[in-house]
């Protein structure tokens, strides 16, 4: 058979179990056509390429990014960042700033709640300062914004104002009135207000520019999560995806979503799946997922705990609860749609379980969503086994495994605080694990590199030695030590898992005979790598469909 490429002397990963290794393959037409030995190689006729031993694995398939968010991340007005040492400093900052641009219509910054050191801004704080004008700061997790009186009137928020999810997307309010703190869907709109301004070659922009990341990362599959509360802008980026890949410019395949954070809109988010999944379905894009936000974050108290959190009654919320979550299954089941949940909370996720559960019991066999919860920070020990047990996937994003203990053990006490991320123990029960980069910003992709998950995956630690920012290296290394991966397992997250996550293993995910000839080349061996520093290594070649694309 004559060959399109042919590789010999080759140490080839490739996730595939029954033939995990070998040292040559065969490509035609875009699929793996020989994956063995060099001795089969004798069926094919083609010019040989001799790898005098270098690596190959699968294309590496992230199962949580945010293409849509990030873009608009990129271009949103998403105000000066600063730090700032506690509540007055960051007060005294703005001051200034003001001082020094007094013809500002309003103004606008970002600022990680750290630096506030446990003190709450308020709006008679930033009154204060500017009562006349709009002062608006995103926090810088992207999960709250503090906004003054003027803000608030703007945009019709009064003591009144019912929250979107009561616990979760609220207007904070003490004693009955606004304290000028908004959380989750509730704080979107004033994050990226001017994001209708924007035009589509900008949105096309900032999208090849994350292609051009993917393309040299070596990711050739993605799940983008969506955009939270900004299904206008969203969609619009999905337009561009869809035009490059009918001009032949998306060499990244994409399973897309359609996003909920507020239960009021389920109807509207279910038929605006279905149609995306109709117009938006194209040779590496496809949309067939309903994303679901069910809780918040641990930062925010809006994570859904089963314990309360350290010193405080409170425990946080979700959007749906289990019967509610049930009938979701049932009406996606219907549709041949599947679901991806952030759950940070042991609650949260235990309520998607319970969900699935029931769902199962009145469908039987008939039952085929594949549901995938993410972030999984905390999950109680009553519900580690019953993701193998009942299907749900568990998506980790493994760099998140080097977290500050303190930060931790502070909202979570000593013994939930030094049992967060147990990938290794969901891994072992025989549920399928898979691996993200979850972030919100594009910037320059140092915390999307799939690499960094793994060393971080391998390690529990960010040290000198990884390729990260300087901010991100951990005092130590996060407990517990048993939830470790092996280089192994980490690059079977990061391709046949995700595959099975996206449902797409049938054509991706493994190298073998009849898929997708998405495959890269390394120059270090990866099994036998030094595990610090691991995120330093980064593919030669990358093959997508078996054409080059570096």
């Amino acid at each position: 058979m004559k060959a399109d490429k042919i590789i010999k002397n080759a140490k080839i990963f490739t996730a595939d179990k029954s033939n995990p290794q070998a040292t040559a393959l065969a490509v035609k037409d875009g699929k793996f056509v020989y994956v063995g030995d060099e001795a089969g190689l004798a069926d094919y006729e083609g010019e040989v390429t001799d790898l005098g031993g270098r690596f190959i694995m699968p294309g590496i398939i992230d199962t949580h990014i945010h293409i849509t968010f990030s873009a608009g991340n990129e271009l949103a007005d998403m105000g000066l960042r600063f730090e700032c040492d506690g509540k007055q400093g960051a007060l005294d900052f703005i001051s200034d700033y003001m001082r020094k641009n007094p013809d500002l219509a309003r103004y606008k910054f970002t600022l990680d709640r750290k630096y506030l050191k446990g003190e709450a801004l308020t709006k008679e704080d930033l009154d204060a300062i500017c009562p006349e004008k709009e002062i608006i700061i995103v926090e810088e997790e992207g999960h709250s914004v503090w906004l003054n009186s003027n803000v608030l009137a703007l945009n019709g928020i009064t003591d009144e104002t019912p929250d979107p999810v009561p616990g979760l997307s609220v207007y904070e309010r003490k004693d009955g009135h606004l304290t000028g703190r908004a959380t989750e869907s509730a704080a979107m709109p004033f994050q990226f207000d001017n994001l209708k301004d924007v035009t589509d070659e900008q949105i096309k922009t900032a999208v090849m520019r994350w292609i051009d990341y993917s393309v040299n990362a070596g990711v050739t599959c993605v799940f983008d999560a969506g955009f939270p509360a900004n299904e206008a802008f969203h969609e619009r980026a999905y337009k561009v995806l869809r035009e490059l890949d009918k001009e032949g410019k998306l060499p990244v395949y994409i399973e897309g979503c359609y996003i909920i954070t507020n239960p009021y809109k389920l109807k509207e988010v279910m038929e605006g799946l279905k149609r995306f999944n109709r117009e938006y379905t194209t040779e590496h894009l496809k949309v067939h997922t309903f994303k679901l936000i069910m809780d918040g974050t641990l930062g925010n108290h809006t994570a859904a705990l089963v314990d309360p959190y350290e010193g405080t009654n409170e425990m946080g919320a979700t959007t749906f609860d289990a019967q509610q979550i049930a009938d979701i299954l049932k009406e996606l089941n219907a549709e041949g749609l599947d679901i991806h949940v952030h759950t940070v909370g042991d609650r949260a996720s235990r309520i998607i379980l319970d969900g699935v559960e029931q769902a199962r019991k009145e469908l039987g066999d008939s039952f085929r969503v594949r549901v995938t919860c993410a972030h999984l920070e905390i999950q109680d020990d009553a519900d580690l086994p019953r993701f193998a047990k009942l299907g749900v996937i568990a998506n980790f994003t493994p760099w998140w495994n080097a977290e500050d203990i303190r930060i931790s053990t502070g909202l979570l006490g000593t013994e939930r605080g030094s049992k967060k991320y147990r990938c290794k123990t969901l891994w072992d029960t025989g549920a399928l694990v898979t691996w993200s980069s979850d972030n919100i910003s594009y910037d320059d992709f140092m915390v999307w590199n799939p690499l960094l998950g793994m060393e971080v995956g391998m390690t529990r630690n960010i040290t000198e030695k990884t390729q990260s920012y300087d901010y991100t290296r951990s005092s130590a290394e996060f407990p517990p030590a048993e939830e470790k991966m092996s280089i192994e397992e980490m690059m079977l997250g990061y391709t046949i898992n995700g595959a099975k996550q996206l449902g797409i293993e049938a054509r991706k995910g493994s190298i073998e005979v009849g898929k997708d000839a998405d495959f890269l080349v390394f120059d270090n061996d990866l099994l036998t790598a030094e595990h610090e520093g691991f995120s330093h290594n980064k593919p030669s070649e990358v093959y997508f469909g078996g054409k080059k694309m570096k």
